[in-house]
């Protein structure tokens, strides 16, 4: 059965966490890739950046929905969520932009684990972590591979 470590690419490009948007935008656009992770000098992985979560920048901000209350405004949404969504569209960086704590694979993972993440979370990039630190990546073409491959290990 194949693993995630079968089908990986090792030595992804990443980006560092004070990249700019611009710079990742470019990059993911000229190496034809859907997203890149975002590591510190050790290696160890503290996001991904998507496509999506530039195109999220692009989109409109809406005002959250308040009552008022004997003249108090009560958000009907946290100001949090509000807030966290300001500043990603206004990011100017990866670590700004990225998806903190993302979800990851081991080398030991299945295929069938990483389709299914992929699928039910609409996954585009996974990456690939052992101890901490990422040794790889895995996108929809690495696995749409092996279909393509005959392979049935």
């Amino acid at each position: 059965m194949l693993k995630a470590k079968d089908i990986m690419s090792q030595n992804p490009v990443t980006v560092s966490m004070d990249t700019e948007v611009g710079k990742v935008a470019k990059l993911l656009f000229e190496k034809h890739i859907n997203g890149v992770p975002v590591v510190d000098a050790k290696g160890k992985l503290k996001g991904i950046l998507c496509q999506s979560d530039l195109i999220a920048q692009q989109k409109k901000l809406l005002l959250p929905s308040v009552f008022t209350l004997l003249d108090s405004f009560i958000p009907l949404k946290s100001m949090k969520v509000f807030e966290k969504e300001i500043k990603r569209m206004a990011a100017a960086t990866a670590g700004d932009a990225m998806t903190a704590n993302p979800y990851t694979v081991g080398l030991e993972a299945t295929i069938e684990d990483v389709a299914t993440l992929m699928v039910e979370k609409n996954f585009h990039t996974i990456p690939v972590v052992e101890n901490g630190r990422l040794v790889g990546i895995i996108g929809k073409e690495d696995v749409l591979r092996t279909l393509m491959g005959g392979s049935d290990e």
